[in-house]
């Protein structure tokens, strides 16, 4: 006798759009902000920044979860570098708007969501699939096995 699976949860977020556009992936999740210039490897969209929580990690095609940006102007410029390498995570969902997020997310040309009605990094975990409609701004969260067609 075979387990029947658990039906998938679906939990849904309303925030404010970035950038527009659709993007659905595997979600990576930091409690950390991320720091562009000299924190990742735009060659493999890797995070290299010492002591970072993703230290290693790639957020290549993932959908990144994150507190914000930090450092230098050179934030936009690391993370267009992801596009231009086909590095880039496919959307990115954050807490605190500035203008190297803000300008990171035009450049990479990827969906992009703030300022949600819940806290993103205490509902998404890593490993959920995770839909974004930067148009209108919704993200999808789904639990246990992923929607038909995925």
């Amino acid at each position: 006798m075979s387990a029947i699976p658990h039906p998938t949860q679906m939990i849904t977020l309303h925030g404010r759009k970035v950038v527009g556009g659709c993007a659905e992936g595997e979600a990576l999740v930091t409690r950390d902000t991320i720091s562009g210039w000299g924190g990742i490897n735009p060659m493999t969209g890797t995070v290299i920044e010492t002591r970072h929580e993703l230290r290693g990690q790639s957020f290549k095609d993932k959908i990144l979860v994150f507190p914000g940006a930090k450092g230098s102007s050179g934030w936009s410029v690391a993370f267009h570098t992801t596009r231009l390498t086909g590095t880039a995570p496919k959307a990115l969902i954050f807490n605190e708007m500035t203008t190297k997020v803000a300008l990171g997310a035009v450049v990479m040309r990827i969906p992009a969501i703030t300022d949600l009605d819940q806290d993103p990094l205490q509902v998404i975990r890593t490993g959920d699939w995770v839909k974004v409609d930067g148009d209108r701004g919704v993200v999808e969260i789904y639990r246990g096995e992923r929607p038909i067609g995925e």
